[in-house]
């Protein structure tokens, strides 16, 4: 009898190992990336000649253990399920569908991290766009649906939403993308971030970035860097580019991988990304988000910014942002509500600016005349010639200023480097492991002896030249001037203007092609009801194909 006890514990031990093997199963693998970098150095483009694709320091299998027990209780068949009710759909619609019973804060959170896993850990269509998950998210989701106060349709409360990896959490590292952060973990929330949990946001992870927000190496590969390796385009890997810096933000939105991404801008990086990945990316005036918290480039031109797959969840998105924020010199007391109301299917009273240069580009061209067919008042624009003299110094000097502030007051205490020096001088030391692009920016910073006597002098210079390029917003009283992606957003950045981006179509080859609304400083508001009006009239945004 004693032996046959015996036998039934060691039985009984054996499956239960056997078991939990099964549940802590390594999705994630290592692969031959020969072929796909052979393949990458025949590309037209000298920055998509990759050196590498795969992170050579983040481990997924570890970024996913906090969630492989829960997630082994979610099946191919519960993903399926839930696919006609959250792939491609805007937030009201899921929170419709969750107060209809059909779906759950937990499920949504559920159907995004076994999506993540299912494409990340496919060697054929990874986009190498995470770099870190919230451990807390499934307990906060389940926190969420035992919450019994009315929810409003029009809100952020539940959404799982994407970082991007130079925004500060309290529950994940900060890196920017560097192994000199690798170890800022010990962080406070930024304040953007702080807003979003205040309104119930579920922060779901970071995403991937070119390292240091691009202004790291020159030339380099947009959507690197040496923590979350080569992120890629779900519309054409390793074929198109994906924008930077906030490529993950873009990327993941694109993919259907969260409801929705932060994504920050100095000058393209929201844009730009969100113009290659087929979403729409608001750039708003410095001042509408704060920006404390978030690994800076420069405080002149910084901001963050919602990216999304349609007008209404940005609206959405930066409600939840808001906030004046005491701790950021630029932060406005702002009364608007991007939401209130909802947003008019009408250009009514519009007038848009087209710039006559861009005219050659057929499917401007095709958008303009779409627009004029509806009754928008058109006013074709010459530009005039300006100077953009000194703006690679206001980055070079406004960094060397602002990194050793935010590594000072806002890094955790462990974080080595405590300026670009460091940060140079820690990368010399395995430059093919930290730096394998080079550091050219940051090498051209320790260089430049600009005083900010004379950098004040180039920010008002440039500012002037931007605010002459835009002056038509102004004498022709339009309520935006159309550009093409990421075209003017130097301009935009240094004269203070807001940009939005949405969905225009899609060249032959198949990469997409946005248009870009140059709004007055704060008309942010009108933008998005501009934006809502033509993505209605075109609907012309799609799912990367092998990605539905």
């Amino acid at each position: 009898m004693k032996n046959l006890l015996y036998f039934s514990i060691l039985f009984f031990f054996i499956i239960g190992c056997q078991e939990k093997e099964s549940v802590y199963k390594d999705y994630f693998k290592k692969y031959d990336e020969t072929a796909a970098l052979e393949a990458a150095q025949k590309n037209s483009s000298n920055r998509m000649k990759f050196k590498l694709i795969q992170s050579k320091i983040l481990d997924m299998n570890q970024v996913f253990a906090p969630f492989q027990e829960d997630l082994a209780s979610f099946s191919e068949e519960d993903y399926n399920t839930l696919k006609p009710l959250i792939l491609e759909q805007n937030i009201p619609q899921l929170q419709k569908s969750i107060k209809k019973g059909t779906l759950t804060y937990e499920k949504l959170t559920f159907f995004y991290l076994y999506r993540i896993r299912k494409f990340e850990s496919d060697s054929t269509l990874s986009l190498n766009s995470i770099i870190a998950l919230n451990p807390n998210v499934i307990k906060e989701a389940r926190e969420r649906d035992n919450n019994k106060k009315p929810v409003s349709d029009f809100s952020i409360y539940g959404m799982p939403i994407l970082l991007k990896d130079n925004i500060n959490t309290k529950d994940m590292p900060t890196t920017a993308g560097a192994i000199a952060l690798a170890n800022n973990k010990n962080t406070n929330d930024a304040f953007i971030v702080e807003k979003l949990r205040e309104n119930g946001a579920l922060i779901l992870g970071k995403v991937n970035l070119s390292e240091w927000a691009y202004f790291f190496c020159s030339g380099c590969p947009l959507g690197y860097s040496a923590i979350g390796g080569q992120t890629l385009n779900p519309y054409g890997r390793a074929i198109f580019e994906t924008g930077g810096s906030s490529a993950g933000s873009g990327v993941t939105v694109a993919a259907n991988l969260a409801v929705a991404a932060v994504g920050t801008e100095t000058s393209g990086s929201i844009t730009s990304p969100s113009s290659l990945n087929s979403v729409v990316g608001l750039k708003p005036t410095i001042g509408v988000l704060s920006r404390t918290g978030i690994v800076p480039i420069s405080s002149t031109l910084d901001t963050p910014g919602p990216m999304t797959k349609n007008v209404i969840d940005n609206a959405i998105f930066i409600n939840a942002m808001r906030g004046f924020d005491k701790n950021d010199a630029a932060s406005e007391l702002l009364e608007q509500d991007y939401v209130q109301n909802g947003f008019r299917n009408t250009f009514e009273d519009s007038r848009l600016g087209v710039l006559k240069p861009l005219l050659s580009d057929s499917i401007y061209n095709a958008t303009v005349e779409k627009l004029k067919k509806v009754g928008v008042e058109i006013v074709e624009i010459t530009p005039p010639e300006i100077s953009f003299n000194g703006f690679i110094t206001l980055l070079n000097i406004d960094m060397k200023h602002d990194l050793p502030k935010y590594l000072s007051s806002q890094a955790d205490t462990s974080v080595k480097i405590k300026n670009v020096k460091d940060a140079v001088s820690f990368n010399v030391k395995d430059s093919i492991l930290r730096a394998p692009y080079g550091q050219q920016l940051f090498e051209g910073i320790l260089e430049d002896e600009t005083t900010l006597e004379e950098l004040a002098i180039i920010k008002s210079n440039l500012n002037k030249e931007g605010k002459k390029y835009l002056q038509a917003l102004y004498d022709e009283n339009l309520d935006a001037i159309l550009s093409i992606n990421n075209y003017h957003s130097g301009i935009a950045a240094v004269s203070k203007h807001p940009t939005l981006t949405v969905p225009m179509g899609y060249k032959d080859s198949g990469e997409p092609i946005s248009l870009t609304f140059v709004g007055k400083p704060f008309s942010e508001r009108k933008l998005l009801e501009i934006g809502y009006a033509f993505e209605q009239l075109t609907k012309v945004r799609k799912m990367p194909e092998n990605y539905r």
